[in-house]
């Protein structure tokens, strides 16, 4: 299914599918589809043993001039002839874009074979208004994402999202509750990779959860070439773009290689994400640079301490941070072990040895669980909300990239550098991903959290920074 597929996550519990009727219907009124849109279309209506949607949330990161928008729609008029009353909701960020696909499709309901489903003189064109009503109820409406554009609508029952590469979590969490009233809603985003400048929190979260194997009720389809492509090599062409060259010709995707950058042609054209590392926060160069090999530079009593545990818990790593001569702050690895056991004693060693401390706990993560057993032991604890951690994450970059930290050479903190990824937390905030990561991170994050402690609690700190 889908052998040209770059990725294809199917959701768990398929049983049977609602396709067949859809493409007879489909038939009817003209719309025929490919032979990856006829095995994607199986997928995403694929139904569970209650018979409802097994894919609540399907995202497709397809190329640009591929067929995303004829599919969807072709699957959306079908629907809506399916299933009387059904009201799908089509949404795109710029309004430009929802007219544009309002126009395509107020074209195939101006068709001769449309024209007992569908009234076309009642079609509504006003700009911000546009609609297409189907003669058992059901309609499609379009619209852009402005704040509260639809807020008012209820029991949608499909959710069509487009320019899903700038669809943020704050405009996402308008459109979602216009379908809690519906029956088996679904919700269709479809997108390009985003490039480094768009708020694309949305689709990098489910696509990262996804190739996780963590996602649930999720559909995910990739088309793309090869990440290290030549970008005129006609056979990366034909990976991306399954209609090329028949539907979408050489000369199309040619003006666009002349036209575009490389990087958006490579995520326009070829449909290829960028690499989601930590190297475009932390390089691995800009790291080492700040490796002082000499002990002696560190402070005498680093008292600010940050614990990280990983999410299977496996291994845990506390982390130290501190004012150096210097004026920066240093911070160390001080320990990582496997299991959790050793934990509360070995800081109640460090309280007896440094003491007072404080030890720096991110309260979303898997170390606050131990958070009540520290207070309960007497430990000062700094339990940190998600707004702490995003600036504690984007500090530690900021301190990197401005030369006010420093650390000695200790490889398994090298490693978490080398392999950490982001993730959003949404409008331009991020924090280090434990979920998506390539290494151990905990290393990281607990001298992240031991950084953010010192520079924002620590008083002697705050006196050599402010």
């Amino acid at each position: 299914m889908l052998p040209d597929a770059a990725q294809l996550v199917l959701p768990k519990g398929i049983v049977s599918t609602g396709f067949p009727a859809t493409e007879a219907t489909c038939r009817r009124i003209g719309i025929e589809f490919d032979p990856w849109q006829t095995d994607f279309n199986r997928c995403m209506l694929g139904k569970d043993r209650k018979g409802l949607y097994a894919a609540d949330t399907v995202l497709m990161s397809v190329p640009r001039q591929v067929g995303k928008t004829y599919d969807v729609g072709g699957v959306t008029f079908a629907d809506s002839i399916i299933n009387p009353g059904t009201t799908t909701v089509w949404t795109a960020h710029r309004f430009k874009v929802a007219r544009e696909s309002f126009n395509e499709m107020r074209a195939w309901a101006k068709t001769p074979l449309l024209k007992p489903h569908i009234d076309y003189d009642e079609i509504t064109t006003a700009a911000g208004n546009e609609c297409i009503p189907f003669r058992n109820g059901s309609r499609i409406v379009f619209a852009a994402r402005e704040r509260g554009a639809i807020r008012g609508f209820t029991k949608v029952r499909r959710l069509v999202l487009d320019e899903g590469q700038i669809l943020t979590e704050y405009a996402l969490s308008d459109l979602v509750p216009t379908m809690n009233q519906a029956v088996n809603p679904q919700i269709v985003i479809m997108c390009t990779p985003p490039k480094p400048t768009d708020p694309g929190e949305v689709v990098t979260r489910i696509r990262a959860e996804a190739l996780s194997g963590e996602s649930d009720g999720v559909l995910y389809l990739e088309l793309s070439a090869p990440a290290d492509a030549d970008l005129d090599d006609r056979a990366a062409w034909r990976k991306a773009n399954l209609s090329f060259p028949t539907r979408t010709p050489a000369r199309a995707i040619s003006r666009m290689r002349k036209l575009l950058s490389a990087d958006d042609f490579r995520r326009e054209a070829l449909g290829i994400w960028d690499a989601d590392t930590g190297s475009d926060l932390i390089s691995a160069a800009a790291w080492a640079a700040l490796t002082d090999p000499d002990p002696s530079n560190a402070p005498e009593e680093m008292t600010n301490f940050g614990v990280e545990i990983d999410l299977n818990r496996v291994w845990v790593s506390i982390g130290a941070a501190g004012r150096r001569a210097d004026g920066r702050i240093h911070v160390e690895l001080v320990e990582r072990r496997r299991g959790t056991d050793w934990l509360l004693d070995f800081c109640l060693e460090l309280e007896e040895k440094h003491g007072p401390e404080r030890f720096a706990i991110a309260g979303d993560g898997p170390a606050k669980t131990q958070v009540d057993d520290f207070k309960a032991a007497g430990l000062m604890v700094d339990r940190l909300d998600m707004n702490d951690v995003a600036k504690a994450c984007a500090d530690m970059v900021d301190a990197v990239n401005q030369g006010t930290i420093a650390h000695g050479p200790q490889p398994n903190l090298d490693a978490a550098i080398r392999g950490m990824k982001k993730r959003s937390l949404g409008d331009g905030a991020f924090a280090f991903s434990r979920k998506n990561s390539d290494d151990d991170v905990t290393p990281l994050l607990a001298i992240t959290q031991a950084r953010y402690a010192a520079v924002e609690f620590d008083y002697d700190v705050l006196e050599s920074v402010y």
